[in-house]
């Protein structure tokens, strides 16, 4: 009676630490000892577990059919052996017997501990993943517990998640014990970690605007597009469903403050939030902020913008590395080719698009010996080598190189 009372305690205790319900608790313990009688009276033996939710007892059954002649011990009992277990047993019958725990031995009590172990984490498994596989694009909030080289293992409570080193922000630093929020992107059953979040995805800015933002959550605001570049420059473009709600605004907030809650959260990454329009023409003036644009062309043939930004615009236009006119691009989803007013109507001179095109010299090689008066193939070999070099900062050979395919295009 008081190893039945342990285990009912046992069973309660294990459902409530682990999370699970006393009938998967009960199912693994009962599983466990099938498999360790098995293990003592073969594996084709027939043997049935019970177990009491009132009191805790367990009863454990191995079933033999009784025959004239055994040729299976295991499966089989003579009608002699069993006549002394029952007096009124019959040729055929299935006879049950009575197995104590102490019977399965010490090596079958392990086996019980073992599968036992198992079975409960292979069902906490599956509830992880049945509550978390709802939770895909979902914001949760974990702790920094442990480091698997460069990755990083959050703690969320029941589960833990994996944040991978590429789908950390590049600049952010992490420290055991650190409060982390994540983006839910993939949900495993079996795999360990289950749940594998990401701070890098561009879907984790937008979350974190649908939280800030009530006018989105409502549905006068909509996020249409987002492009980014962790730790260094997010681009959103909303649109609005109401005429009387400004989109940008409401993604901004009075003063910036809802932005800054975002800004906050990614450690200071800029965000343009720009106001999003169908025509890919129109939406690139907007797409480029901060910098302005003079003049969009576009090509629909192979979805390129061509667009033509003041002088003193250009860099910024580009911004660094090329950062802006990247980001440009993937948001509105067409080619950006972005030249100066001085770089376009250089264009518009015949001859430069030859000097451009036999040379293969860069638009903005080819700039300088323009400034310079080197505007026709024709100028170009009248000029002295020296003087070519000069301005081009290349070396003889390369000047060499320049000038005999100038030859061959004038002949």
């Amino acid at each position: 009676m008081q190893v039945s009372k342990e285990m009912k305690k046992i069973v309660e205790a294990l459902s409530k630490e682990k999370g699970l319900s006393k009938e998967i608790v009960v199912e693994a313990l009962v599983e466990g000892l099938k498999t360790a009688a098995k293990k003592k009276y073969g594996s084709g033996a027939k043997i049935e577990v019970k177990y009491d939710d009132e009191t805790g007892e367990i009863e454990i059954y191995r079933f033999r059919e009784v025959v004239d002649k055994v040729a299976d011990p295991n499966r089989e009992i003579a009608f002699d052996s069993a006549q002394k277990l029952s007096p009124n047993v019959s040729i055929g019958d299935m006879l049950g017997e009575k197995i104590n725990l102490q019977d399965l031995g010490r090596i079958a009590a392990q086996i019980v501990k073992q599968l036992f172990s198992q079975r409960l984490r292979l069902a906490e498994k599956q509830i992880i993943y049945d509550e978390y596989k709802h939770r895909l694009g979902e914001i949760v909030t974990g702790y920094v517990h442990r480091f698997i080289k460069r990755d990083v293992v959050l703690n969320l409570g029941r589960a833990e998640a994996l944040l991978p080193e590429e789908e950390q922000i590049p600049t952010e630093r992490y420290h055991r014990g650190d409060r982390v929020k994540a983006i839910v992107i993939e949900v495993y059953r079996q795999k360990e970690p289950q749940i594998v979040v990401s701070r890098s995805h561009p879907a984790f800015v937008k979350k974190l605007f649908e939280k800030e933002v009530p006018e989105i959550q409502e549905g006068l605001v909509k996020i249409i597009a987002i492009a980014r570049e962790p730790g260094s420059r997010t681009k959103i473009a909303v649109a609005s469903t109401d005429p009387n709600v400004d989109p940008v605004g409401a993604c901004v907030g009075v003063r910036g403050s809802r932005i800054s809650a975002v800004l906050q959260e990614i450690k200071g990454e800029k965000i343009d939030v720009v106001l999003y329009e169908k025509d890919p023409a129109k939406f690139v003036y907007n797409a480029l902020s901060p910098a302005e644009c003079s003049k969009v062309i576009v090509d629909e043939a192979t979805k390129t913008l061509e667009v033509i930004v003041p002088d003193d615009q250009l860099s910024l236009a580009i911004g660094r590395k090329g950062e802006n006119v990247r980001l440009a691009s993937k948001l509105i989803g067409w080619r950006i080719d972005i030249l100066s007013e001085t770089q376009y109507m250089r264009r518009q001179d015949p001859e430069f698009l030859k000097l451009l095109k036999v040379t293969g010299l860069s638009d903005e090689i080819a700039g300088h010996l323009y400034e310079a008066d080197i505007r026709d193939l024709k100028t170009l070999l009248e000029t002295p080598p020296e003087r070519i070099s000069q301005l081009t900062r290349f070396s003889e050979d390369q000047v060499k190189e320049i000038l005999e395919k100038a030859k061959s295009a004038l002949k």
